[in-house]
């Protein structure tokens, strides 16, 4: 048994906080009092093998993805690795990129294969894996800096849309990021998917050499991270009108050909109050849904 999860319901009674070293999970399940227990009991008992089951492989796991490399043994590893494949032919990534949104689809997966639920969701530090039966729908925020959270805009998310996975990556995150952006939110079909592509964009939202733009090598700053000697943003000076379109305009790029080739669905990209969105024809009401007044810019 796992004696380092710490598992509890949250005092709002509804919502379910599942924490074991780095992965910190917030659940809700809604539908029946008793199905929604079986789901809970479902995603206790999964995620307490989780974390063991990434550790045993995390060596392979942190080395840059290849098409020719051998499969790793564990269902979220697994998760983790085709997320990332698209990308690695053409990019730096290691299954790494994806391991918030593909835990979080693990334990949703446990949930809705034992317990009949209207619609849950799995939120793993803001990257977010969703369940909606017919008819269901979710309201999604999305913020401008992930280290002080402010909404700058909804994503309607109804079960009829295939989008079912939301991520956020940038340099103000929780994560190393090769880029500038302050924030990438990325909707795909899956959140491991999101994960992958949102890390991807966002590394794109850059401007090299610039002087205001502070980088130390990923390794001082974590010895055991899987970006190396990878330089990774710290601090990003106030930047000019220009400078900033023209970075956002480089991970627009990016995106659009992340769309084009059906690995995400959406994407809002914000750099020091600065917003595009980048989505298919009809999704941009989806996403957008109080942008408009921040001056949003449809790419």
């Amino acid at each position: 048994m796992n004696r380092r999860a710490q598992i509890r319901l949250l005092p709002d009674g509804r919502r379910l906080h599942l924490q074991d070293g780095p992965i910190d999970l917030i659940v809700e399940a809604f539908g029946a009092p008793q199905e929604i227990e079986r789901a809970y009991r479902a995603a206790c008992a999964r995620f307490g093998a989780v974390l063991d089951e990434l550790c045993e492989e995390l060596s392979f796991l942190r080395q840059q993805s290849s098409a020719d490399a051998a499969w790793p043994r564990g269902k979220v590893a697994r998760r983790m690795v085709a997320a990332v494949l698209p990308y690695a032919a053409q990019y730096f990534i290691t299954p790494m990129a994806a391991v918030a949104g593909a835990v979080a689809e693990e334990i949703l997966a446990a949930m809705v294969s034992s317990a009949e639920l209207s619609r849950a969701y799995v939120n793993n530090g803001g990257d977010i894996a969703l369940s909606l039966s017919a008819g269901e729908e979710f309201v999604v925020g999305m913020v401008e800096r992930p280290d002080r959270p402010s909404l700058v805009g909804t994503s309607t998310l109804r079960a009829a849309n295939p989008v079912r996975g939301i991520a956020t990556s940038g340099w103000r995150g929780r994560s190393f990021s090769l880029g500038i952006a302050d924030a990438v939110t990325v909707l795909a079909d899956r959140a491991a998917a999101a994960d992958a592509a949102a890390t991807i964009i966002a590394n794109a939202v850059d401007l090299p050499g610039h002087p205001a733009i502070v980088r130390v090598p990923a390794c001082e700053l974590a010895p055991d991270s899987d970006l190396g000697d990878r330089l990774v943003t710290q601090a990003v000076g106030e930047l000019t009108n220009a400078e900033s379109d023209l970075a956002l305009t480089s991970g627009t790029r990016t995106a659009e050909l992340l769309l084009k080739l059906g690995l995400i669905r959406s994407a809002a990209l914000c750099l020091q109050g600065d917003i595009r969105l980048v989505a298919g024809v009809g999704d941009s009401r989806t996403i957008a849904a109080r942008v408009q007044e921040r001056g949003l810019v449809n790419a």
